[in-house]
């Protein structure tokens, strides 16, 4: 019982993390360029993941599985490179934590649709009724009392991202296996380190003093959005059945739209929290197991 709330507070203290870089990230965007956000935030990131690697992961690396991480960081790196970068610029347009908190969440609606289409899995009624509920929420999230719908270039961005967030989710899943997590973790990140420290001396060339005034979140975002969360989801998940994990770190996004308020960043209406809640709820009814799923887990769980 006492690792089971361990862990239940892991995670909630991950998805929080992860949700509030999205306050960071707007203010981060105040100060410098969307690509010298994301050219700083990941090689922070790479060097407060190091030496989580180096202590957790000691054993020596044979070459076959060495050549199957190199291929999976350069894959599942180059994606995420896409993703965060959509996402970076959605968020210089939106300005708002929210907004790009439960927008780029929808990929978790949209993994288990994405799997049913390109590899025929057998999806449950629970992903459909989830996936309907998050394009109503998302209706009512860019609709605006007075002014009708608006869904502008930030938040097609941002859409656009989460399905490359999507692909990055289905990537790991797909060459993730037979290799160290953290290894992994860490080749991906220093992939898009480099592509986005390339972007951002071609775009951005940022001033010291727009670094010096953005430091505070470029810092959040790499050193605890990266390193710290990233190392409490592998602790986590080692001791976490995946779909109650799944749904804890789905609070990312309310997390996003709390952090949003109270920082007096965001200017979602009334109907957009209401859109934000109904995305919610089909993001865990996504999540949710379906009879078949739970039978299997019984039977596995008598078995042993």
């Amino acid at each position: 019982m006492k690792t089971k709330i361990t862990t239940t507070l892991l995670l909630f203290l991950t998805a929080m993390i992860w949700g509030l870089a999205f306050v960071a990230q707007v203010d981060g965007v105040e100060h410098i360029g969307s690509f010298a956000i994301n050219g700083i935030r990941y090689p922070i990131g790479v060097i407060s993941l190091l030496p989580v690697v180096l202590f957790f992961e000691r054993g020596r690396v044979d070459g076959a599985e060495r050549k199957r991480t190199v291929i999976a960081s350069i894959v599942a790196g180059t994606i995420l490179f896409g993703a965060s970068t959509l996402q970076q610029i959605g968020i210089e347009y939106t300005r708002s934590a929210g907004v790009a908190g439960f927008i780029t969440g929808l990929y978790t609606v949209l993994v288990p649709i994405g799997c049913f289409l390109i590899f025929k899995h057998k999806t449950g009624i629970n992903v459909w009724i989830g996936a309907i509920l998050a394009v109503i929420g998302l209706f009512l999230l860019c609709y605006r009392v007075g002014d009708g719908f608006s869904f502008g270039v930030g938040e097609l961005l941002l859409l656009l991202g989460s399905f490359l967030w999507t692909a990055h989710v289905i990537v790991i899943d797909r060459l993730g296996k037979n290799i160290r997590s953290l290894h992994f973790a860490l080749g991906q990140f220093s992939v898009c380190s480099v592509l986005s420290i390339v972007l951002m001396l071609i775009f951005d060339r940022p001033t010291i003093s727009g670094v010096m005034d953005a430091k505070w979140a470029l810092l959040y975002c790499g050193v605890l959005s990266v390193g710290v969360a990233y190392t409490l989801q592998v602790v986590a998940q080692k001791k976490a059945d995946p779909t109650f994990a799944a749904i804890i770190l789905s609070t990312e996004s309310v997390f996003s739209a709390i952090g949003g308020s109270i920082f007096g960043i965001d200017s979602i209406s009334w109907l957009g929290y209401i859109g934000c809640a109904v995305m919610f709820c089909g993001i865990v009814i996504s999540q949710l197991p379906t009879r078949k799923q739970i039978k299997q887990n019984d039977s596995e769980t008598q078995k042993e």
